[in-house]
């Protein structure tokens, strides 16, 4: 156990979240989600559903303000138009834990391409379809880094 840090988010995937780099992609995937067949590292979750863990990434990490899009869902087969309930819950946790964001919808094999170019993918037992969201890491400023700016040490950190 860890101070300030979710308790969802194992080993594995704290070592993942601290390797990603501002522009790097993280799946969090429902249990139908194909993770093992698109290349990128997959980290189990099991027992924890994709809007728990969307919650518990986005707890510890900034969305890319450098971008137009830092957010993706999967869109409906057949009827791009539908917001899916698990989709409309995560656009409420993105603003409620990063902001202004939009969690764009994207055709399914469009977010398969997203998803393979992705630094990892968690792969949640979440069972509602639909239950897919691609993340865009952005940048974690200095005064951000640490408890009220300061640093490991104590000392005030320069907030440039």
């Amino acid at each position: 156990m860890l101070k300030g840090i979710h308790p969802l988010l194992g080993p594995d995937l704290l070592h993942a979240l601290r390797s990603m780099g501002h522009g790097d992609d993280i799946v969090i995937a429902d249990a139908n989600f194909p993770a093992t067949s698109m290349g990128p590292k997959v980290i189990r979750a099991d027992g924890v559903d994709a809007i728990a863990m969307t919650e518990a990434v986005l707890s510890h990490m900034p969305l890319d303000t450098f971008v137009p899009e830092s957010a993706w869902r999967m869109q409906v087969v057949d009827d791009p138009a539908a917001v899916p309930p698990v989709c409309a819950e995560f656009q409420k946790v993105v603003s409620r834990l990063a902001g202004s964001f939009v969690v764009h919808s994207v055709e399914r094999f469009a977010f398969y391409d997203l998803a393979r170019r992705a630094a990892c993918i968690v792969a949640t037992t979440e069972y509602r379809l639909y239950g897919n969201i691609i993340l865009r890491k952005g940048v974690v400023h200095p005064h951000e880094a640490f408890q009220a700016g300061r640093s490991p040490e104590g000392q005030q950190m320069d907030p440039r």
